[in-house]
């Protein structure tokens, strides 16, 4: 199969969909890789580290469409790539369709096949590909949490985990799956006072087995929420609906009950959002503040660290995108089940039914 992986063009994005030891794991599988030029500069990649293993490189993202048969990325296609995609060809990235109507109906409309990493998903409803991740988006959230509560970065001006004779920052993190636990991890090992809430009984159970003392759990609904919430220097939305649109959890109206200079870091983002007043930003202008609410919501926070998140990705990426070119997208999918569960658009029909029902749009069953 020819494999194409073109740079990235998002912005501040500086991951590439495949490192040069992908590659020639692709390569020694007889598949034709072409890179293109200064794909992998932001992950520390050059030219020659992939033409050591064999892949070819191109000028330019019109030639790498052109001639691929797969498509490897790390986000979904902008606008000026739409135009770009094939009729048939394998478009294998993260997509987070039930937050663009746009680029859905885009997808629909070039007949490509949309393999959304974000909806692989194992017997266990764990998802390989989204995990690497959301253990870099938790441990991140954290981590900017920590410094827009500076007050010169027009957060309160408390430091997480105080000291001596001083108390630390209350942090609440909503959601208790793998961003909320990262989250909570780094969090706690910086002294914060931490609670983490979830709606699953048996979840809250395995944290509050794992986690150090100072991370409480506490069972999340409206009230529980909006009670944490009031005390609260940072909150983390960790809430996750594979595939589906992220439901809002904290209001416009509850900003209201927040301390001046709370920091919000919304992960769910990329999902639309769990606050209501999230709106996607950049690493370039990452904030802004609402009811004296500091908002930190950039949709591709991993792309800040790409030699950690390149490397990541391409771990838990390589044995599908190996077994998508070497049997061809249907057989591969129907031999393997976390992976026929990526499949989000197909030659123009949806067929994942969280994002047609975020559109409402029809929703076709896979005949296989």
């Amino acid at each position: 199969m020819k494999i194409g992986i073109p740079k990235e063009i998002k912005e501040n994005e500086y991951r590439v969909g495949m490192t040069p030891s992908g590659v020639q794991t692709l390569v020694e599988s007889k598949h034709d890789v072409f890179v293109q030029s200064g794909a992998g500069t932001g992950s520390r990649f050059s030219d020659n580290d992939y033409l050591a293993v064999g892949a070819k490189i191109l000028k330019s993202i019109e030639e790498v469409y052109e001639i691929s048969e797969m498509i490897i990325k790390v986000k979904e296609p902008l606008k000026k790539e739409y135009n770009l995609i094939k009729e048939g060809q394998i478009i294998y990235t993260f997509f987070h369709f039930a937050s663009s109507n746009e680029l859905t109906q885009a997808m629909i409309d070039n007949k490509s096949i949309c393999i959304a990493y974000e909806t692989v998903e194992n017997s266990d409803g764990s998802l390989p590909l989204l995990t690497p991740m959301s253990e870099v988006a938790g441990r991140m959230a954290a981590q900017q949490g920590a410094k827009f509560l500076e007050k010169h970065q027009k957060g309160c001006g408390i430091l997480l985990g105080g000291v001596p004779g001083v108390s630390p920052a209350k942090a609440v993190v909503i959601g208790g799956g793998v961003v909320g636990a990262q989250s909570a991890k780094m969090l706690s090992g910086l002294g914060a006072d931490v609670t983490i809430l979830d709606i699953s009984l048996d979840r809250m159970r395995k944290l509050d087995d794992t986690m150090p003392k100072n991370v409480k759990t506490k069972f999340s609904n409206p009230y529980n929420i909006k009670e944490c919430i009031k005390d609260a220097h940072l909150v983390i939305g960790a809430v996750l609906l594979p595939g589906a649109k992220a439901p809002n959890l904290i209001t416009r109206a509850m900003l209201k009950d927040l301390k001046k200079g709370t920091v919000l870091v919304d992960v769910a983002v990329d999902q639309g959002g769990c606050f209501e007043t999230t709106k996607p930003t950049t690493h370039s202008d990452p904030t802004y503040i609402i009811e004296d609410v500091l908002h930190y919501s950039v949709a591709n926070m991993p792309g800040a660290v790409p030699m950690t998140s390149t490397e990541a990705l391409t771990n838990a990426t390589i044995n599908y995108a190996k077994e998508i070119a070497n049997k061809g997208w249907k057989q591969a999918c129907i031999q393997n089940k976390p992976l026929k569960k990526g499949l989000n658009i197909v030659n123009g029909h949806v067929v994942y039914e969280a994002v047609a029902e975020a559109f409402n749009m029809k929703h076709t069953k896979l005949d296989f």
